[in-house]
């Protein structure tokens, strides 16, 4: 027995039998179980149950229709809206497979969404159609995107709205501009509305557990970001899990700010709530005095967050007047809650933040904190199903407990490899007892409860405000500017986002008094997702290199944190 076991929920198993059905049986029984019951809120727009199906099975049709067969792959690029849900299950029920992208992706960094899964097809909001386009435009013709499935935000709510539900005005340009559709070298560009229009028929489902279903990308030590393949059955398990440790039932309402194309807002939140017939309240992104509102008025009961919203929430000059009387849940990971906020939330509101860990190759949590007996700033205890454990990362030896060494995760929430990558594959998984064990990377500790904390990484990521960003790849991106020679990325402290991004860099002989830091920054800023810009760039005439000639960024990263 594991010493966690003692903490263990005492009204859930330690495993539980997981449904061997498709994640769009999910949607399918939730909406004959509650047709009238509100799916969606999106400022103040209500989506039944019945009328998010019809529309999931309208657009599987017209996916149908663009060729989209079992196994494809279609690349789903949106904040966080009803279309967004709809989107991702029609692609379930046209048999194919979701490739989320994250919306802040620039052209340059798109590409590789498009080529790496051989997509044909997409489906974006028109903010970012654009952007799509040029990254589709820029390849072969043969690697290009065929067909482009555009909505506006607008399509989804009453742009007139008032009152609490509103959204704030600083987001009327992107939230409420009709933008054209842009044109698309050697493919179609569809309206939402006609896409949602087009017959045909729905094609029998035919996927089911042992199915790819979506396949999210994640960033390492080295290279492009690589796919993680996972089927039906890993993302049906912690959906299904989900919902039993944090209370999940039909009447849960569900405040959605954390995004939807990343894993944890995909499944602990979007799967689990469907699956559940839970209402999800909608906010394609964070704004604190709107949470607040949206929480009052709609009642929310759980709320998946990073603990910065919280931070952000409570330092509102209107936090007073917010009603949380509501919330039965609050919890998240990516980052720590700092202990005074979470104290705080115990004694205002009788909330305990549970806080949860996971990665992509694990479908969101590997382990979380039982909501009845948390540990602040923890990782929490494996989760259902699931063997952890710390090991060394050179002898594979199990480290004893209060030392350090690398976390393993085994369990039915585990990716099945990368994509197109058996080597990166066979590297992130050992065998041990006779079990497949996969290697997080992160360096972490169990204490003599069984409860596991992280404690360093073994891989160069750097979290700014729960959002991962790997040094390789912008360094990969950076090097296509004219004018650097050399880049490192490191981490530089940031009292609000915990880490920011910093890059030292060697500039070309040529471009030496021609460039200046603002330029370097201005030119990432166009080139990448601006959770990846180096908020500081400093000149160096040289990069500290090893005899190998590799350079030494870990003496850089500890020159920046003795600053």
């Amino acid at each position: 027995m594991r010493a966690h076991f003692k903490y263990w929920p005492k009204r859930l198993p330690h495993a539980i039998t997981v449904p061997a059905t498709s994640l769009w049986d999910n949607l399918e029984t939730s909406a004959r179980r509650y047709p009238d019951k509100a799916a969606l809120v999106f400022f103040g727009t209500v989506l039944t149950y019945a009328q998010l199906l019809q529309k999931a099975e309208q657009l599987a049709q017209c996916l149908r229709g663009l060729g989209v067969q079992k196994a494809d792959r279609v690349v789903l690029c949106m904040q966080n809206c009803p279309q967004l849900i709809i989107a991702h299950f029609a692609i379930l029920r046209a048999n194919a497979v979701v490739v989320p992208v994250n919306p802040m992706n620039r052209a340059e960094e798109l590409k590789h969404y498009i080529t790496d899964p051989d997509a044909r097809v997409a489906i974006t909001t028109a903010d970012l159609a654009a952007e799509l386009a040029r990254a589709s435009d820029a390849l072969a013709p043969r690697d290009r995107l065929a067909h482009l499935v555009v909505t506006h935000f607008t399509d989804a709510f009453d742009a007139g709205v008032v009152g609490d539900d509103a959204p704030p005005a600083a987001w009327n340009e992107w939230l409420l501009t009709r933008h054209p559709l842009p044109a698309l070298a050697d493919g179609q560009v569809m309206d939402w509305n006609q896409a949602l229009a087009a017959a045909g028929g729905l094609p029998e489902l035919q996927v089911g557990p042992a199915d790819l279903a979506i396949l999210p990308y994640t960033s390492g030590t080295t290279g492009l970001p690589k796919g993680c393949m996972h089927p039906h059955s890993s993302i049906m398990h912690n959906a299904v899990a989900s919902a039993l440790w944090g209370n999940g039932c039909a009447e849960n309402v569900v405040l959605v700010v954390v995004p939807m194309f990343h894993i944890t807002g995909m499944v602990s939140v979007m799967h689990t709530s469907i699956r559940g017939g839970a209402t999800l309240v909608v906010m394609p992104r964070w704004d604190r005095d709107l949470a607040g509102r949206l929480i009052s008025r709609w009642k929310v009961t759980h709320w998946t967050n990073i603990p910065t919203m919280v931070i952000d929430l409570m330092a509102s000059p209107h936090f007073g007047s917010y009603d949380l009387s509501s919330m039965t849940y609050i919890g998240g990971g990516g980052a720590a809650m700092p202990q005074a906020v979470a104290q705080r939330l115990l004694e205002q509101f009788d909330l305990r933040y549970v806080e949860g860990y996971g990665l992509t190759e694990t479908a969101a949590p590997s382990h979380a904190n039982p909501p009845d007996a948390p540990k602040q700033q923890c990782l929490g205890i494996p989760f259902m199903g699931t063997d952890a454990r710390v090991i060394d990362p050179d002898t594979l030896q199990e480290m004893p407990v209060g030392e350090a060494g690398e976390i393993v995760i085994h369990g039915p929430e585990v990716f099945l490899g990368y994509w197109k990558r058996p080597d990166a594959t066979e590297a992130a998984f050992i065998d041990i007892d006779g079990k497949r064990f996969f290697r997080s990377g992160d360096l972490g500790r169990v204490d003599e409860d069984g409860y596991f904390f992280l404690t360093d990484r073994l891989k160069r990521m750097i979290n700014a405000s729960g959002f991962k960003v790997w040094p390789a790849e912008v360094e990969a991106l950076m090097y296509r500017h004219p004018a650097i020679q050399e880049a490192c990325i490191i981490s530089t402290p940031d009292s609000y986002r915990g880490e920011s991004v910093k890059a030292v860099v060697v500039l070309r002989s040529t471009h030496k008094d021609l460039v200046t830091e603002q330029n370097i920054i201005d030119w990432c800023r166009e080139n990448m997702a601006v959770y990846k810009v180096p908020r500081v760039v400093q000149f160096v005439t040289a990069l500290p290199k090893s005899g190998a000639g590799k350079v030494m960024w870990r003496s850089l990263q500890e020159a920046e944190q003795g600053n």
